[in-house]
Parts: C-alpha cells; structure tokens; sequence
C-alpha cells in the first residue's frame, strides 16, 4: 500500500489537494481511500456528498471516510475507558461527567494513528490518502511512537508486573474501601497492545518507499514560515516529505489594481518557497475563480496538479536520518532544512539521543555503535545537522 499525508497550515487548501489526488489516483485504476482524520472534517464539503466513519464510494475506485473519533476509541480503548469511569463515579461524579471525563485530552487524534494502521494491514486499498490534522497536531502525532515507548519501557511494564502480582492479594481488601476494584487483566493490557500497534505504525511512517508527505503551502510569510518548520520536523521524525504544493496563487490573467501589491509579494515569496524548498519538486495551484467543492472542481485541480502523471509515485526520495563512519569515528546525520544550528539542543541519556528544536523533541534509540559513544561536537552543512561521536574521557 502506498500511504500519503497531506498536511500544512489550517485553511490553505490541503483537503482539496487530498481529494483532487484521489480522484487521479483511482482515475489510473489505483483502488484508493481518502481518509480524514482532522478534527475539523471538510473532506464530506470538498466532494459535496455524504461521507462516515467508514468507506463510502465516491467514483469507480474511490472511496471517502471521515474519522469518527468515539468509535475508534470505543473499539481499542473501550475496557479503559469503562474502568476510568467507574473509578470517577466512585469518587462521586454523575455518571454523563464521568464519561466524559474518561477521554483523555487528544484522544481523537491518537485513534487517528489506530484507524490509518488498520487500513494498511488489511490491504484492501492501493493507496492510502491521509488528509491529515493541520501542521501542529499532525507533528505531535509523529512523536507519538517515541514518547509512548518511553514510558511504556520506563513505567508502564514494571508498574504491569506488579499489578498482575498484587491484585489477587489485595483485591479484597481494597474494593470495599476505594469503592471500585483494581484494574483487571484485559484493562493491564490495552494500553500496550495500542502501543504495539502505534509500533508497528511507525515502521510504516518512515518508510521513504511506502510513505511521503506533502506540504500545502500558499505564499504568505507566516505560512511559508510554518511549512518549513514542519519540513524541518517530519525530517526530524525520520519521515519523508516528497513534494511542495504552492496553492492560492494569483494568475497573471488578473490585472485589477487592487491585486497588483498581493502580486507582487506573491512573486517574492514564490521565489522564497523556491529557494527553501529545494531540490524538493513543486507544484504550484492558480487561485480558482470558484471554490474547490465538488467533484467538477477537484477534476479541473486534479488536471492542474497531475495532468499525465502518477500521483501514488514516489517524486522524491529524501534521507532523514543516516550514520556515517569514517576513520574509525561515527557521526550521526539528521536532515533539518532550514535550522539553524543554535536552535538546536542536544544531551545524551543512556542509549537516547536527545535533539530538542523549539518546543519539539525526539529521543532516537542509538544503534549499539554509538550506544557507547558520547556526542563530540555538531555542525551544519548543506541542512544536515551532523553529530560526532566519540569515546568518553
């Protein structure tokens, strides 16, 4: 299966993107799915047709889904979530507040992860469309996997043996006092079957073969600036992006003088996202002179973007992550376009590698070369951050 995320900035045309390369997809007979998993659905508005939890058909080849959040979590989390809300119910809330408060904080968005990792191990579809949550939330999705198996190595595993030990012993005893019964075994279970599962994701995720994103910009300061700080990030996850899509842009055939300034700054932040993006190829989308809802109007964006071309190919193959050696030294080499160096944190913990930018980290597992090793020194060349390693004094 072929997998691709469409994400950028809230409300520069990444849903319309997703549906206009579905539509190219199954129109090249790939049996394709788009899949919204943002909060804010509007893939339904963008073909202008109902669309549910599960698949429904737009056209020969394609089908259209909406994630309904509640039902994912009820499927994989639904033995935690009854047992959170016995446990509140027994600390004296009603019973419609203690359900509530038993979905945790950004739950929707995890279960996200779930439904997109379900879909590729049954294999029904050929290509896989992600229209995806807006920049932010996406990227803490992607650090997910990492902080998941953080805990569940450090916390969650001793903490599991221990109740499996001491539940027979001290069950009778504490029911009758806390007013609810310790976690049983399939409630010790679920959270690391999800992780498993989150696991397993994540070697799909970073598979440059099977997985890309595409950013959808438009030419503005303050979007052009977050898409590339999300190229910088997914780079930082080990997740490959393989095209820029310039959306909004002003056609030439505009000529009214109230547009004359916006056309002019777009020149110059076209150039910007030329210049920054490179060698990342890019496509860039006129401003249509009618909304982009409806199957009619994702056709004409379809043709713009893709023409004669295969949308579900791979149009750049970008390294993320890679360990160089030479003589006898190592040196640990991440992709961060766009970053400069003294945004960059870096502390070492056992057999982690820490890389802190702004408020985004990830804690990359070393391979057993380096394990051992401690960081000597990093630099910036050509927009890798290029970490060396040596042997402690």
């Amino acid at each position: 299966m072929r997998v691709i995320l469409m994400t950028g900035k809230g409300g520069v045309g990444k849903t319309s993107v997703a549906a206009a390369t579905g539509l190219r997809c199954a129109e090249l007979g790939h049996k394709t799915l788009v899949l919204s998993t943002d909060p804010a659905h509007s893939l339904a508005d963008s073909f202008d047709m109902e669309l549910g939890h599960d698949p429904r058909q737009v056209r020969p080849n394609l089908w259209g889904a909406e994630l309904d959040a509640l039902m994912e979590l009820e499927g994989n989390w639904g033995a935690v979530k009854r047992y959170i809300t016995q446990v509140l119910q027994a600390r004296g809330l009603e019973g419609v507040e203690a359900e509530e408060l038993a979905i945790l904080p950004g739950m929707d968005e995890i279960f996200s992860l779930v439904r997109m990792k379900r879909h590729y191990d049954e294999g029904e579809f050929d290509v896989l469309i992600i229209d995806s949550a807006p920049t932010g939330t996406a990227l803490r999705l992607l650090s997910l996997p990492e902080v998941a198996g953080w805990y569940m190595r450090r916390f969650y595993k001793p903490l599991q043996a221990v109740s499996a030990a001491l539940r027979p012993l001290v069950e009778p005893f504490f029911r009758p006092i806390a007013g609810f019964s310790l976690p049983d075994q399939q409630v010790m279970e679920a959270p690391y079957e999800f992780y498993q599962q989150i696991e397993e994701l994540e070697k799909v995720l970073t598979n440059n073969v099977l997985t890309s994103v595409r950013l959808v910009t438009n030419p503005e300061k303050m979007v052009i600036k977050e898409s590339l700080r999300a190229h910088a990030y997914l780079s930082l996850y080990n997740v490959a992006t393989d095209m820029v899509v310039a959306n909004r842009i002003i056609p030439d055939t505009v000529t009214d003088p109230f547009f004359q300034r916006w056309k002019e700054n777009q020149q110059q932040y076209r150039q910007e996202i030329q210049d920054n993006f490179r060698p990342l190829p890019i496509k860039e989308v006129p401003l249509y002179s009618e909304e982009m809802c409806g199957l009619d109007a994702l056709d004409r964006l379809k043709e713009t973007l893709y023409a004669d071309e295969d949308p579900s190919q791979v149009y750049y193959k970008e390294t993320t992550l890679r360990v160089v050696q030479e003589q006898n030294q190592y040196s640990l080499e991440v992709y961060l376009p766009g970053i400069p160096k003294n945004k960059v944190e870096l502390s070492k913990t056992g057999d982690e590698l820490n890389i802190r930018i702004g408020n985004h980290r990830r804690n990359l597992v070393l391979p057993q070369a380096l394990a051992a090793l401690q960081p000597a020194g990093a630099k910036m060349e050509e927009d890798y951050l290029k970490i060396r390693f040596a042997q402690s004094v």
